[in-house]
């Protein structure tokens, strides 16, 4: 399954042309367009004109069904709204008005007759509306469609720069977990060498044997040692890891757990951090915040 990005745009276009085989005029056409953002619920703002008011609750319908999340915007529009679109009159549309017209003069003889203009507006609305909700129901399919395939070519870019960055923090976790047995190891000589200093300095070095200096040495770098040990959260690292490489394989709705993990992810490197006792560890600690937070821009952006 594909993992889908919240970013796309698409537009689409369904009617055009469709009573040009009886030798009316051309039928009003819709434009859909479509486009979304980053948001962690399904938003959606539509923007119709008055004459597909009606068709609010099924757009409503079709987006929910196509989409999950996203700052979703639709927008519809036809052609009897652009500016000069002024389609010349059939003959069918022109007897019936002259049929109507006769009507109303035989009944209000003092009544103007029609203007040119008024002639026009009465066959831009003499479009069935029911044939136009169809034609705007199938331009939204289209552009959701083109949407949706938009958002998972989006996704399968997202996908390869999230895997770049999990690779790059296991590098950083292996390279940091041969620093804490040597940081210890550099502990215990300081320990040693100070302990030595002290002793000569207070005149007790003759007093204390070398097997309980030897003794104190090792049990304050094996406290030392628990102090600064980070395996826990190199293999909780780790753990967070593979399930990010699950999740991304899985593909589907993972933009929430994908999340959630990203949080936990920060928590290791923090604590790495926290008990770093040399530079090098900070050092990699400080990495592995970039990279996630990296990690975590990209991953707002998914579905």
């Amino acid at each position: 399954m594909s993992v889908y990005s919240m970013t796309g745009y698409a537009s689409a276009s369904a009617g055009a042309g469709l009573r040009a085989g009886d030798g009316g005029p051309p039928g009003p056409s819709v434009v859909a367009e479509v486009r979304s953002v980053n948001g962690r619920f399904l938003d959606l703002a539509l923007r119709l004109p008055d004459d597909l008011r009606a068709l609010e609750p099924a757009l409503r319908e079709l987006v929910a069904g196509a989409l999950k999340r996203g700052k979703v915007e639709l927008r519809l529009s036809t052609s009897r709204e652009a500016a000069g679109d002024l389609p010349l009159p059939g003959a069918e549309q022109l007897s019936r008005l002259v049929h109507v017209e006769s009507q109303v003069l035989s009944w209000l003889p003092r009544a103007a007759p029609l203007s040119v203009h008024e002639a026009l507006q009465w066959c831009r609305g003499g479009a069935p509306a029911s044939a136009l909700d169809e034609q705007a129901l199938a331009a939204a399919r289209e552009a959701l469609a083109g949407l949706r395939a938009a958002r998972e070519r989006e996704g399968a870019k997202l996908v390869v720069v999230l895997r770049e960055r999990v690779t790059h923090l296991r590098a950083l976790a292996e390279r940091a977990r041969p620093l804490v047995p040597a940081v210890v190891q550099r502990q215990r000589e300081r320990f040693l060498e100070r302990w030595q200093e002290a002793l000569a300095a207070s005149g007790a070095a003759n007093t204390v044997p070398a097997e309980a200096l030897h003794e104190r040495a090792l049990n304050e770098a094996a406290a030392f040692a628990i102090r600064i040990d980070v395996a826990e959260e190199l293999a909780r690292l780790a753990a967070h890891l593979d399930e990010v490489e699950r999740l991304l394989a899985a593909g589907g709705e993972v933009g929430k757990r994908l999340d959630f993990l990203i949080q936990e992810l920060h928590r290791e490197a923090n604590t790495l951090g926290s008990k770093s006792a040399a530079l090098e560890v900070t050092n990699v600690s400080l990495e592995m915040k970039v990279a996630i937070e990296q990690m975590r821009e990209q991953v707002q952006n998914l579905e």
